[in-house]
Parts: structure tokens; C-alpha cells; sequence
């Protein structure tokens, strides 16, 4: 095993499951958070998922007890000093964020590796709140960690070449399918997923569709296996808001939908309702805006370098179940209805047509 014991920062959902799924794969896990009752409940959650896995024999209940002692818990970052992998897994704010890594410097022992487990803030910038930003880099893991296999794996600025690549190898080693990133704001897989879901809000907004009927029109045209309200409302808008704000730097598209706007980080639901009817015109517009938020930041992180089109793909279809993958279907479509339906992005917010919108039809090979 490429490490040995790993620390995790923050007990809550994705925490747990990060150490849940390393827990099971062998790996000893030191699970910290603020509060007795905060790490008890995450150690709780790797339990009962490992006893819900013995249940239905994918386990038996001797690994289960295994696993679930491989997860030790504690409220002191000094607990964390034997390490040699730590995973930060907190608040998605870049001030928590480097307040944390403040605070762990004084434990870390030198050839110890640092990640952060953030979905959305460049990498590089956190890595200079950590004594010697080497040894930093970005270990995305999607939810539900537990279970789901895709981690991105981000290079920062200063990251070592061969840390890097240990940690790629620990990864597949710990049944993960990792996709290397460029350090952008959203890396690979929330750079068109988290626009995806803003644009649905916008949808919302301007009186479109409801959400019932976007949510219909998104499985349609993207082969999702729920909606964007449905997941939103799964991960708690106000996840999105953070996301989407992160993105801002990349442009006028990526401004927030208002009602994201509005509410902010206050605690609220969509109402989906039932009735997904609408009219054949309203779903077109639909469709044609959904693929539209989609294609276009993945037209630009293909430019950037940020991923593969393999990787997106594959990113998307495990990850965030899409039935129909973004280049698989850009290339599907083809070149020239690939660039009327991006064109709804550029014209409306000013930016240039992605220069591999030249390569659709053999974006993936």
C-alpha cells in the first residue's frame, strides 16, 4: 500500500465516507473532527455501512468488524502526527480552509503528504498555507464517497511530480479510478456539472419550465439518472451555491443563478412536485440550454488541458451518472450542432466559441 495510515479532517458526509471506503480497502484511518459526538456519529456511519454490507454477504462479518476497527477517531490534530497521507475534508471556504492548515503544521512530519478534498477552490492557492506546498495536492472524491469511484487527483503549482504520482497509484490501489487534473476552479467534473445545475435554476427563474419538467427534459436529453432539482436537493442547495460562486472567476456564464443568488447559504429545498407536462417548444429550449451548459465548460477545460475527454467522460458517466457523456455525445451530434447549441452561451454572455469545438466529432479518439 502506497500509505499506510491515513488522517482525515472533518467527520461529516464526506469525510466518513472517505474513510469508510479506506477503511474497507485495508488502510488504517485517524477520523478527527471538533467534537467527541461529531467523530462518533462519522465512525458510526463507516459501522453501519460496513454491518449493511455483511448483511447481504458482500462482506463477511469479520472484515466488517476489521474495517470498522481500522477507523480510529480523536478531536486533536496531534493525533495526526504518525500519518503519512492527510486528507482534509471540511467546510468549503478558502479562510476555514487555511485556518485549518495553520493549525496542522506544527504536527506534520516533513515527508508527510497533504491533500484537500475540495470540489471546486484552486489547489495551488491552499497549498501556500502548508509548510513546504510540495507535498500538496487535491484528492477530490465524489459522494457518496463510500461507494462511488471516481477521485480527482489536481496538481497544484508546486506539487512534486512523484507525490503526484503516489498518490494516483494509491488511488487505484484503493479501488478508486482516479482522473489526473489541472488545477482550475472546478477541476474536471464540477466544471460542467455544477453550471449544469445553476442553468436549471435559470431555467426556474426565468419561467421556462418547472422543476418537475426540467428535471423529465434533463433525463431525456442527457441520459441522467435524476434530474439536476433532484440532486440538488440531495446535496442541499446551498452545496451548489458555494460550487457555483467558486466557478465566478471563470467568466459571465458562470454568474449565479438568481434564486441561487438570493438564498444563498440558507437551509431550503426545491419543490419538485409531479406534474413534469410541458409544451414541445419548452422542452426544446430546455434541452437545448442544458447541453449548452454542459458542452461549453467542457469545451474549455479541453482547452485548458484540465482533463482527458476520456477522463471527463468516464468522470461523468461513474461519478454523476450520465447516460449520455459529454463528448460521446458532442461527437454524436456533431460539429456543427455541437456549435449552435454553445453558440446560446457565447452570444448570451460574451465569451469566445472554445477553440475544440474544432476537434468535435473525434474528441474522444
Amino acid at each position: 500500500m502506497t500509505f499506510s495510515k491515513v488522517g482525515i479532517i472533518g467527520a461529516g458526509t464526506m469525510g466518513s465516507g472517505i474513510a469508510t471506503s479506506l477503511g474497507q480497502q485495508g488502510v488504517a484511518v485517524v477520523l478527527v473532527d471538533t467534537t467527541d459526538a461529531a467523530v462518533e456519529r462519522g465512525k458510526g456511519a463507516a459501522k453501519k455501512f460496513y454491518d449493511r454490507a455483511a448483511e447481504k454477504g458482500k462482506m463477511t462479518a469479520e472484515d466488517a468488524a476489521a474495517a470498522t476497527a481500522r477507523i480510529s477517531t480523536s478531536t486533536d490534530l496531534a493525533a495526526l502526527s504518525a500519518c503519512d497521507l492527510i486528507i482534509e475534508a471540511i467546510f468549503e471556504e478558502q479562510s476555514v480552509k487555511e485556518d485549518l492548515f495553520a493549525r496542522l503544521n506544527p504536527h506534520l512530519k516533513p515527508e508527510t503528504v497533504v491533500a484537500t478534498n475540495t470540489s471546486a477552490l484552486q489547489v495551488s492557492d491552499l497549498a501556500e498555507a502548508v509548510d513546504n506546498p510540495s507535498r500538496f495536492l487535491g484528492l477530490h472524491y465524489f459522494n457518496p464517497a463510500a461507494i462511488n469511484p471516481i477521485v480527482e487527483v489536481v496538481k497544484g503549482e508546486k506539487t512534486d511530480d512523484a507525490i503526484y504520482q503516489r498518490c494516483i497509484d494509491f488511488c487505484r490501489a484503493t479501488a478508486k479510478k482516479p482522473i489526473p487534473c489541472k488545477d482550475r476552479f472546478g477541476f474536471a467534473i464540477n466544471r460542467f456539472f455544477v453550471p449544469y445545475g445553476n442553468e436549471a435554476v435559470r431555467l426556474l427563474d426565468e419561467g421556462v419550465g418547472t422543476p418537475a419538467q426540467i428535471d423529465r427534459v434533463a433525463q431525456d436529453c442527457l441520459g441522467v439518472a435524476a434530474g439536476p432539482f433532484l440532486v440538488m436537493n440531495l446535496v442541499k442547495p446551498k452545496i451548489m451555491f458555494h460550487a457555483q460562486r467558486n466557478l465566478g472567476p471563470h467568466g459571465a456564464f458562470y454568474t449565479l443563478a438568481k434564486t441561487l443568488a438570493d438564498k444563498g447559504d440558507t437551509d431550503y429545498e426545491f419543490e419538485i412536485g409531479e406534474d413534469a407536462a410541458g409544451s414541445a417548444d419548452a422542452d426544446a429550449v430546455i434541452a437545448d440550454r442544458l447541453r449548452a451548459a454542459t458542452f461549453f465548460p467542457v469545451l474549455q477545460e479541453i482547452d485548458e488541458d484540465v482533463a482527458t475527454p476520456a477522463d471527463i467522460d468516464m468522470g461523468a458517466g461513474l461519478a454523476l451518472r450520465f447516460g449520455k457523456a459529454p463528448c460521446e455525445l458532442m461527437d454524436s451530434l456533431g460539429a456543427d450542432e455541437t456549435k449552435r447549441i454553445v453558440s446560446l452561451v457565447t452570444e448570451q454572455y460574451g465569451h469566445a466559441m472554445p477553440a475544440s469545438i474544432a476537434k468535435v466529432g473525434s474528441l474522444r479518439g
